[in-house]
């Protein structure tokens, strides 16, 4: 039986479809990204013990937040230290440093989350300003004198993300925060009492899928099934 009009036109369809779809993402995959990053915090939100949430930096690059225990002492703090990258789609890399130092504060004055506004200044050929927004999660723990572990507070990358996708040419990007190293298996940061700690944040740039191959297929199934309702009523007039 020779192919029909119609499934010609329906096959021919899903192949230039899914050839130009393959070609969006040949060039989608040879692109790379450069530019460089800076950060600004945002208003945070306190936890339910948090009765007098004290803060500062909404809006710099650099936040601070509790009363400190002691007159002499000082309150958390996170600075977002941005950089410049260069980086193929879909592989990890570096976007900036975060350096975070744990006070000493009164239990009812800290926060929970802390939203980090993003700014990425990507340089040409895209050569546009992007704002990606992301929370932090910040847990402070009672201090215990006798065990200094147990008295360490942490930051965590939430998983709760907003703001994170961008278009170039016909192409649409992710921004995706992978964690504090290079696999991505470490989502949080840990200091001491007192103490200071800077590392890296990575991220990746991901493609997402072209949905171009879907008109070619639904053209096949069109074919299907007026050919099933061809068949039907030809069956019907034996």
């Amino acid at each position: 039986m020779k192919l029909s009009f119609v499934l010609a036109t329906a096959i021919s369809s899903l192949v230039v479809s899914s050839t130009t779809g393959f070609a969006f993402s040949g060039q989608a995959q040879a692109l790379t990204f450069s530019g460089i990053s800076s950060a600004t915090w945002g208003n945070p939100t306190p936890g339910i013990t948090d009765k007098n949430p004290i803060y500062t930096g909404v809006g710099s690059s650099t936040f601070t937040w509790g009363k400190a225990n002691f007159s002499s002492g000082f309150p958390n703090k996170l600075t977002f230290n941005g950089t410049s990258f260069s980086t193929d789609t879909n592989s990890v890399f570096k976007i900036a440093d975060l350096t975070y130092f744990n006070g000493s504060i009164v239990p009812d004055t800290g926060i929970k989350f802390v939203p980090l506004n993003l700014n990425v200044s990507f340089s040409p050929p895209l050569g546009s300003s992007q704002v990606f927004d992301f929370n932090l999660r910040l847990v402070n723990t009672l201090n215990d004198p006798k065990d200094p572990e147990k008295s360490a507070d942490l930051v965590f990358l939430d998983t709760n993300l907003s703001n994170r996708s961008f278009t170039f040419g016909s192409n649409k990007y992710t921004l995706e925060l992978t964690g504090f190293n290079l696999d991505g298996r470490q989502k949080n940061i840990k200091a001491l009492e007192e103490h200071t700690i800077t590392t890296a944040i990575y991220a990746k740039i991901k493609t997402t899928p072209e949905p171009a191959p879907l008109a070619g297929l639904s053209l096949l199934g069109i074919y299907l099934i007026s050919r099933k309702n061809s068949w039907k009523k030809n069956t019907k007039s034996l």
